[in-house]
């Protein structure tokens, strides 16, 4: 009997996408890739080592100094990008039922981020065509332009959490600037990530400009960090990973954008609307399975309104649909592998000495095997509890009280991590002055998560180095370079005249 979870047509293996040709490692080795829902292996992947990245490497260079996409006019490149927009657009319900099957992610917000992903590409198509350079003028004197070229082979590192719309975020402005890149998927979630050939070649994008090496981390991902022929790492993944990273790119000066982990805070005041806070918190939290790097997995609520939030949190939360990742009624489904859930079931049982659990707390009914966890929720965990300091990537949250704005502030503020914060309250004044006082890099007043593309997306202190997103993803992947023109009589000190 067919099951009616696993998608048609799944290959038997992914291969590496090298100079324009689907192949498998130097060394034949693989890895295998496991179906969350039963943690069963259900393909294998070419294991990509150093041999290969070289490989990928060398086509993406020669793509680039030999081939006509650097070269190309923005508005041809444009056209290519928009191709590619309209076949993701086309397949949506394809690429989203083999990234639920690979991820656990529920189908429904599978489908929403294969649509974004094709956003990313139509917008920066739009973009480069309407990129403008700056100029400055003396008048008379002299005139200064800047001219922005593409850089070389870009090495874009992208995660487990929604690959496929994530991979677009990179892909999208790295390709539009005119450079190549090597592209090395997350090991745990490869399926998604290999249909960008297909895409790409259907599009009408040369050969070499896409390259794509699958394997781990320390195996892949290091060699491309360290290869001298990559100047630009783009990276995605664990603060703890891009402090290696920082280190191995150093010696190479390589151009770095990393976008690491977060523990970001959601401030409920007493004036807030509560049931739009309660269900903003709740989706911030519990959405995409919990393993989001911008989840407000730290609500802080004023103490006169904390006990009846606490409760109408943790009601909710258990009313929240844990299911198959497959049925459109799951809103948490499967986390993404074995390893993940038991770090996230370690913190659970952490979470049991630190706080008082109000919902979940273990497996979900019904789930007995397979990487389910019942939305949990902790209340009254103090700011030095590790479920409060330490990022979880579950459907884990931990509910802490204050009693004035500084102690709200204070608590916002009290972990290495600054990535996203979520603000709720009717005082204008306070909004905006917490807004501005708030360690994060992006604040969003009594709001979820809802990001408008043209602004720059990145974290301070553990939670990233650089911003991307809009014009400053234009910055990342171009050289500025300044032409300085002399209009009048050339300005020259004299020296060594009698």
């Amino acid at each position: 009997m067919t099951d009616s979870r696993i998608p048609a047509d799944l290959p038997d293996h992914i291969q590496h996408y090298i100079d324009g040709a689907f192949v498998d490692s130097v060394d034949g080795d693989t890895f295998d890739v496991l179906d969350p829902v039963t943690n069963q292996t259900y393909t294998t992947a070419a294991a990509g080592k150093k041999a290969d990245i070289e490989l990928a490497v060398a086509a993406a260079k020669r793509a680039f100094e030999e081939g006509p996409w650097p070269r190309m006019l923005p508005r041809e490149r444009s056209r290519v990008l928009h191709r590619i927009a309209d076949l993701v657009e086309s397949r949506d319900a394809r690429l989203a039922e083999l990234e639920s099957y690979d991820s656990g992610l529920p189908i429904t917000q599978a489908l929403g981020q294969a649509r974004r992903a094709a956003e990313n590409f139509r917008f920066f198509a739009d973009l480069i065509v309407a990129q403008s350079d700056d100029a400055f003028k003396v008048p008379g004197r002299q005139m200064n332009y800047v001219n922005r070229k593409p850089i070389g082979v870009a090495g874009l590192i992208t995660p487990w959490n929604t690959p496929f719309m994530l991979e677009s975020w990179k892909l999208g402005p790295a390709l539009a600037t005119g450079n190549t890149v090597v592209l090395k998927p997350a090991e745990f979630t490869p399926l998604s990530a290999s249909l960008w050939a297909g895409i790409f070649e259907e599009a009408g994008l040369p050969k070499g400009v896409f390259n794509l090496v699958n394997g781990l981390g320390e195996d892949a991902g290091d060699a491309l960090v360290k290869h001298p022929d990559v100047p630009l790492i783009s990276f995605t993944g664990e603060s703890s990973t891009g402090q290696l990273i920082f280190g191995n790119a150093a010696p190479f000066l390589k151009g770095l954008s990393m976008e690491l982990g977060g523990k970001s805070p959601a401030v409920v005041f007493a004036d807030a609307d509560l049931e739009a806070a309660v269900d903003a918190t709740i989706f911030g939290v519990f959405s995409l399975n919990g393993e989001r790097c911008t989840a407000g997995s730290r609500i802080l609520v004023e103490r006169s309104i904390y006990e009846e939030f606490v409760e109408r949190y943790a009601a909710q939360a258990k009313r929240v649909k844990v299911g198959y990742p497959h049925d459109p009624a799951t809103e948490v489904g499967a986390l993404v592998h074995p390893e993940h859930y038991d770090k996230v079931m370690s913190y659970v049982e952490i979470g049991k000495t630190e706080g008082r659990l109000v919902a979940g707390g273990g497996r979900p009914e019904g789930f007995e095997e397979g990487n389910f966890v019942a939305p949990t929720v902790f209340a009254d965990v103090s700011p030095d509890a590790r479920i409060f300091q330490e990022e979880i990537f579950g459907p884990v949250v931990a509910i802490t009280p204050f009693d004035s704005d500084e102690e709200a502030l204070s608590l916002a503020n009290n972990t290495k991590y600054g990535l996203a914060a979520y603000i709720w309250t009717n005082d204008l004044k306070r909004a905006h002055n917490f807004a501005q006082s708030v360690e994060a890099g992006m604040v969003w007043l009594n709001s979820n998560n809802v990001r408008d593309l043209r602004t720059p997306f990145g974290g301070v202190k553990a939670s990233g180095l650089g911003h991307e997103g809009g014009y400053r993803s234009i910055d990342f992947y171009t050289d500025q370079q300044s032409v300085h023109i002399t209009l009048g009589g050339a300005h020259n000190p004299t020296f060594g005249k009698n």
